[in-house]
């Protein structure tokens, strides 16, 4: 249960997870309520990926189990579960001579069956995806021979017209410059609020974490170090601890969301950019 007794959309119950062998999570337990973007955070190695794919069945915890509202994971059928849970992985390996058009249809396929052919929501969820994501007018091209800040928008467009009310999203900011970053937060914001879609993600720029979250879960050492709105979670304390990092923490002058900036000397190249992560 949440803190306000109602079931959540995700949960984990006393789990532990393994990579490569070694343990990284033991006995974790962890909720996700649903309507918020929710981020893990936390330095390199500190599981957030891995917890992602615990929750998305992409991994079989060692021990424990994870729940979608309410009901085991494990007990689901896949079907099932596509039809209320997308996934945007970190690395998603893109079908040879497909265009794009062909690969956001792909989300429509948790919905089709044999009694059920591609109807006409089907296809305007798709336009809609396309649309959303600026890519209408690449949409007959082979997603092959996209740029990589294209084919990341692809991705995140095949997880909008699945249309599920929950979305893990690894990293859905990879390859994509800052204006393009923003834009893509700015749709996965837009997605929860006027769909009422939960989010859970995993970002590594505290920045954009804070400005587009409702909550952020910091992992580092196996467990939970801090979890809360962005402005009781990005403290000088917790990313001294999560990160080794000595910084300030300032409103940002346009969206009052929490700025992490490093102290005078961090990092080995001179200043980095400010909660970059």
């Amino acid at each position: 249960m949440t803190a306000d007794g109602a079931v959540p959309a995700l949960a984990a119950e006393g789990v532990t997870l393994t990579y490569d062998r070694e343990p990284v999570f033991e006995s974790l337990s962890l909720a996700i309520g649903e309507g918020q973007v929710t981020t893990l955070v936390g330095a390199n190695g500190s599981g957030k990926s891995t917890l992602l794919k615990a929750f998305g069945r992409l991994l079989a915890p060692r021990a424990g189990q994870v729940s979608l509202s309410g009901r085991r994971l494990s007990t689901m059928p896949t079907r099932q579960i596509a039809r209320q849970l997308a996934i945007l992985p970190q690395k998603p390996l893109t079908p040879p001579a497909t265009t794009v058009r062909e690969l956001v249809s792909r989300g429509r396929h948790p919905h089709q069956a044999w009694l059920r052919p591609w109807t006409g929501r089907d296809a305007a969820a798709v336009e809609a995806a396309l649309e959303a994501t600026g890519l209408a007018g690449l949409a007959e091209r082979d997603a092959s021979t996209l740029s990589g800040g294209q084919m990341q928008r692809a991705w995140i467009a095949l997880v909008l017209a699945q249309e599920t009310p929950l979305a893990l999203l690894d990293e859905p900011t990879t390859f994509l410059d800052l204006a393009h970053q923003l834009e893509v937060l700015g749709l996965v914001r837009r997605v929860n609020q006027e769909r009422g879609t939960t989010v859970l993600m995993v970002l590594h720029d505290l920045w954009l974490a804070g400005r587009f979250s409702d909550r952020l879960i910091v992992l580092a050492g196996g467990r939970v170090v801090a979890d809360g709105t962005p402005w009781e979670v990005l403290t000088p304390a917790t990313l001294r601890e999560a990160f080794g990092l000595e910084a300030e923490v300032m409103p940002d002058p346009v969206t009052g969301t929490p700025l992490v900036v490093p102290a005078a000397g961090s990092g080995a190249g001179g200043p980095p950019r400010p909660g970059r992560l």
